[in-house]
């Protein structure tokens, strides 16, 4: 590919996934090529999310036992291909997904609601829905959300270990000054381009970039700020997607490009959700809170008396916390310490083995029971039902304030506070020791605030489910 103008750079590793098979002879084990590998990946995600969706209906219809599993695997096998049709129209089945796993799991939850749609549609249209059982139609679709849900989240994020290697291909081109710029990125081959001039229109200099780049997904250009206009010329017809690496930009964090004009403009702040969203979300929370806590009263009624006869003081324990537009507001809780020593402003971490919480309140935390009273704040409006975790006034890491840490701390109460987020179905929650235990926290709240969707929240409520006991929860 012409080495005197494309070449790896000395001293930095590329991946399997950046070029061919590498035979054992050279003392390297073989590796398959990136079309195997993405052929795994493929085959891979189409091939649980069929087991996922049959296998749910068919659980529903095996549970059922008005209507038996073969009704289930009927309605399974009708739903499956118009599935894969919304998946693959939709980006749901591809590469790039390997390293957005959040967008892989709700887009496969839009196609699975699409397709039941659709399914239900066309039997009500033949006057055949008499014939389906809705308790299996409605388990089953239950079922395969949750399915598809945990088995795409954990495909995903361990794709790479599952198929062998890495078949999305980011290569990084480098120019002269820039290679220390560029160590340690997440690239799959890094190419020197001495010599090469983007600017010039000659053909066989531009045949060299198309040969080099011919098995990239992704081309990321590190340049001095003279030459990107140049790169950005040669980019533009090389048939893949390129884009220019500033770093200056790091300071700014811009989360998408406008126009002001004939001007660019860098997008730094969204603004609210538009009037649509804001009702689609509002009727979510609406739906999910009131429907929670009308079916666990008794739950609730039972933990309130346990809590009574523990210890005396009031069952809830209020606590003004920071909401949107950073407005306070009150946040309920079951009251899980002694009333005598709880910490209305929140300056002392709850420690695993804290001698403040009671016996009842150390089981309420460990199971999150403790948070549901925040239903009646979403029902009120303080709260959404995912959102960023609010925080008390006075919480601390490392003995500084969250906003002492980290600036940004602000840019999160742009949305609702919410009862679960992405931070908490990540794992960071619990005691903020370090003032890594809050910039985690922090970057993933902004990355949802960046991003929503209803699909996300969706996905969210769905996965936290399985970090309701945790670890960290104390």
């Amino acid at each position: 590919m012409g080495g005197e103008v494309f070449g790896y750079q000395p001293g930095m590793p590329v991946s399997a996934a950046a070029g061919a098979s590498t035979s054992s002879g050279s003392g390297r084990a073989w590796q398959p090529s990136r079309g195997v590998l993405r052929f795994r990946l493929l085959s891979a995600l189409i091939t649980s999310d069929l087991i996922a969706i049959v296998g749910s209906y068919f659980l529903a219809g095996a549970l059922y036992a008005a209507a038996g599993w073969e009704q289930g695997l009927l309605i399974g096998f009708a739903i499956a291909p118009i599935y894969l049709i919304s998946a693959f129209s939709s980006g749901g089945v591809a590469v790039a997904l390997i390293d957005r796993s959040s967008m892989g799991v709700a887009l496969a939850l839009r196609s699975l609601l699409f397709a039941a749609g659709v399914v239900l549609f066309v039997a009500f249209y033949l006057r055949a829905s008499e014939e389906f059982s809705r308790g299996v139609y409605a388990i089953g679709t239950l079922f395969g959300m949750a399915a598809l849900a945990s088995t795409r989240s954990l495909l995903l994020r361990r794709a790479r270990r599952i198929i062998g290697g890495n078949p999305y291909n980011v290569v990084v081109l480098a120019d002269a000054g820039t290679f220390q710029r560029v160590a340690g990125l997440p690239y799959s081959a890094v190419l020197a381009t001495t010599g090469f001039d983007p600017a010039s229109h000659d053909p066989m200099m531009y045949d060299r970039l198309a040969v080099a780049l011919r098995r990239a997904d992704r081309v990321i250009v590190a340049c001095a700020a003279e030459r990107r206009a140049a790169w950005v010329h040669a980019l533009q017809g090389a048939n893949v997607q390129g884009e220019i690496l500033a770093p200056e930009l790091a300071t700014v964090t811009p989360i998408g490009v406008a126009r002001f004009g004939a001007d660019p403009t860098l997008i730094v702040a969204k603004g609210p959700l538009g009037l649509e969203e804001r009702m689609i979300k509002r009727l979510f929370d609406l739906i999910v809170a009131g429907t929670t806590l009308l079916l666990l009263s008794p739950l609730l009624v039972l933990v309130a008396l346990a809590i009574r006869l523990e210890s005396p003081g009031p069952v809830f324990f209020v606590q003004r916390r920071i909401g949107r537009g950073n407005r306070m507001f009150h946040m309920r809780k079951f009251r899980s310490m002694r009333a005598e020593r709880c910490d209305g402003e929140g300056h002392a971490s709850t420690t695993r083995d804290d001698d403040r919480i009671t016996r009842a309140g150390r089981f309420l935390r460990r199971t999150s029971l403790d948070e549901l009273p925040q239903l009646a704040n979403v029902l009120a409006g303080d709260m959404s039902i995912v959102g960023p975790r609010p925080h008390a006034i006075g919480s601390r890491a490392e003995d500084q304030l969250f906003w002492e840490i980290d600036a940004r701390y602000w840019h999160r109460h742009a949305a609702k506070p919410g009862l679960t987020g992405l931070a908490q179905v990540r794992g960071y929650r619990g005691a903020t020791n370090h003032r890594s235990d809050l910039i985690n926290r922090l970057q993933a709240d902004l990355e949802y605030l960046n991003g929503w969707t209803i699909w996300r929240d969706l996905l969210i409520l769905i996965q936290t489910i399985r970090v309701l006991v945790h670890r960290n929860a104390f």
